[in-house]
């Protein structure tokens, strides 16, 4: 079967994409707007893009009839966003900041969240997340009527320090992380099941498939 997704309505083109492009990690993101107000949304189109210089991107996507979300549209207005990662004891908090609330609404007070001061921007980060990264936004693209990539810099990186192995060398613990990621519909998953695969050199080459272990 074959879908030419300029023939078909928006909506099949989201359940092709979000159905088959997975795992997908989660940007549990937290901004702040001009009136003072501290959002959290939950996306999961995103992912690192980059180390030189550090950039990651995530895509926003507009309701048809609402409009972006507080957090996406404090993006795209300020530039500036923290983006948490999701162990999984925090997957019901992160459930409940992607509520529909109305304009106004500060997700994180909805889930019980504290949040700490970033260092280089305004908005803050959240307490319990293993992981934060402080952003500020390079560029927006925007990529059709309803939807913006936003690719962003990295200034800092807030990690657990009983998940790093060797701080000078940043070696991490990530099992310990316990990161969950988005799959299809409502279904998540654990980076916790994983298996090795050598990655092939040239120079090694004798023509055989490397076996995952």
């Amino acid at each position: 079967m074959r879908y030419d997704l300029d023939q078909v309505d928006s909506s099949i083109a989201y359940k092709l994409l979000a159905a088959t492009i997975m795992p997908r990690p989660i940007a549990w993101v937290v901004t702040k707007g001009a009136d003072g107000c501290v959002n959290a949304a939950p996306y999961s189109f995103f992912n690192g893009m980059g180390a030189n210089p550090p950039t990651v991107a995530i895509g926003l996507l507009a309701d048809p009839e609402k409009g972006f979300k507080d957090t996406a549209q404090n993006i795209l207005d300020h530039g500036e966003f923290v983006v948490n990662l999701v162990p999984e004891r925090l997957v019901e908090k992160m459930n409940v900041t992607a509520v529909n609330a109305p304009t106004g609404t500060q997700e994180l007070d909805l889930a019980g969240l504290e949040t700490v001061p970033s260092v280089h921007i305004t908005p803050p980060r959240i307490a319990e997340s293993p992981v934060a990264f402080e952003c500020r936004s390079l560029s927006n693209v925007v990529t059709g009527p309803q939807q913006t990539v936003v690719i962003g810099r990295v200034l800092a990186v807030h990690i657990d320090d009983d998940c790093l192995l060797d701080v000078e060398q940043a070696y991490i613990d990530t099992p310990k992380l316990d990161l969950v990621g988005r799959s299809y519909g409502s279904s998540y998953v654990r980076a916790q099941d994983t298996f090795d695969l050598d990655r092939p050199t040239w120079d090694n080459w004798d023509g055989t498939v490397p076996q995952k272990r």
